[in-house]
């Protein structure tokens, strides 16, 4: 009987442990959470700020879930050390836990850039529950946010600290919002949509430090401006959580290298998730974290499924905004691209081509034929039949598939 231990209770830790109890009925499983929650929908955490969505309709696996599945889940309980030659890991008590599979899915922790003050009462970030529930007790007695950081997740926790009443400035180094998701264009006609539901924005702009002022804080940028705030969120991004991979022994470049199989460089341990690196690659995405969780499961169990990677890709809301970034976006215009604009309508639709094939897409404020395109960048669909009527507003997206 194998016995396989999964550290991490996100997206590719319980997609890991559902894939190995299907193939493997009879095999141990732990699975292991420093958090004290079962696994919950992290971006769904705006939300919670914003006091629409509650505790329970987070939760995406409830505990019975692990029950009915055979899971042995241990919340709270964080693996810090251990012998992979002996093949075992340990908790912060020393206590040992024995494995024949070992897979390493602690996914990763908030960035906090050496900004002077950032260790001031009052300055937060947003990765866990308990972040969450610490920064809506904040929030209840501030009226005032700067917001350090314009990425998805900085903007939606903008959003929802809004929602929850507080006024929302927002500090971004880049000279455009979403620069991994969106173009100029694009970026350009977000901006205009978030300023008119009264975000305000300092674009291009670096904080030099975070002092304490008035009885709150400011946020002081380089160019000797002061932004007043109850409360600063720092959203700069993540870091691969490699802690344990290093105690181990496994090789970690930007995150903990990994095989085409999700193999590591430690006989029978795996990676998967945001502390995964493929082929010198680190997704941070939920649908890479999922698919790579999946295929190390799967491998674990005795299979030899191959990962190929991900294509990029994010369909969500920002700030209740409809957004679809898939593949190239190609933001230095260095492509071809089919482009229909509406800034008035707060519309934008680029569709990237490479070659005659379609390999990347920008829809803003209209995800009308989303899963076509995605299917189609995926594909690589040749797209040189149909190509003059891509930009056409009736276009029939069934075609690309």
């Amino acid at each position: 009987m194998t016995t396989y231990v999964i550290v991490g209770n996100g997206v590719a830790g319980n997609a890991a442990a559902e894939t190995i109890r299907r193939q493997d009925p009879d095999g141990v499983v732990h699975l292991f959470s420093r958090e004290p929650h079962p696994f919950y929908y992290t971006p769904a955490l705006p939300e919670f700020l914003a006091g629409t969505k509650d505790l329970n309709r987070l939760i995406i696996h409830p505990l019975a879930w692990y029950q009915d599945k055979g899971i042995q889940f241990h919340p709270g309980v964080e693996l810090v050390g251990g012998d992979a030659q002996a093949r075992y890991v340990t908790d912060r008590q020393g206590k040992r836990y024995a494995y024949d599979r070992l897979l390493l899915a602690t996914g990763s922790t908030s960035f906090v850039p050496p900004i002077p003050g950032a260790d001031l009462p009052g300055v937060v970030t947003l990765r866990t529950l308990e972040d969450a529930k610490r920064i809506r007790e904040m929030a209840a007695r501030s009226r005032r946010v700067v917001l350090i950081g314009g990425g998805l997740l900085g903007l939606e926790a903008g959003n929802g600290l809004r929602q929850a009443g507080l006024a929302v400035t927002v500090v971004e180094f880049f000279p455009r919002l979403l620069p991994r998701q969106l173009d100029e264009a694009a970026a350009a006609i977000l901006k205009g949509r978030l300023e008119a539901m009264g975000f305000r924005f300092y674009l291009g702009a670096a904080t030099q430090e975070i002092v304490g002022a008035d009885g709150g804080l400011a946020v002081v940028l380089k160019d000797g401006e002061r932004l007043p705030a109850d409360m600063v969120l720092i959203s700069a991004g993540v870091r691969p959580e490699v802690g344990l991979a290093r105690a181990l022994g496994a090789a970690v470049d930007k995150g903990v290298v990994v095989d085409d199989y999700l193999r590591t460089s430690l006989p029978d341990v795996y990676a998967a998730g945001d502390v995964a690196e493929h082929q010198g690659r680190l997704y941070g995405i939920w649908p890479a974290a999922q698919e790579q969780g999946r295929i190390a499961g799967m491998n674990m169990a005795g299979g030899q499924e191959v990962y190929r990677g991900t294509v990029p890709a994010n369909t969500l809301k920002v700030a209740g905004i409809d957004l679809l970034s898939a593949g190239e976006i190609d933001a230095g215009g260095k492509l071809e691209a089919v482009v229909r604009s509406d800034p008035g309508k707060g519309v934008y639709r680029k569709l990237v081509l490479q070659d005659n094939r379609l390999v990347g897409a920008i829809l803003l404020g209209d995800l009308s034929g989303s899963a076509e395109i995605q299917a189609a960048v995926r594909a690589g669909t040749d797209v040189s039949q149909m190509k003059a009527d891509l930009g056409r507003p009736d276009f029939d997206f069934s075609r690309l598939n």
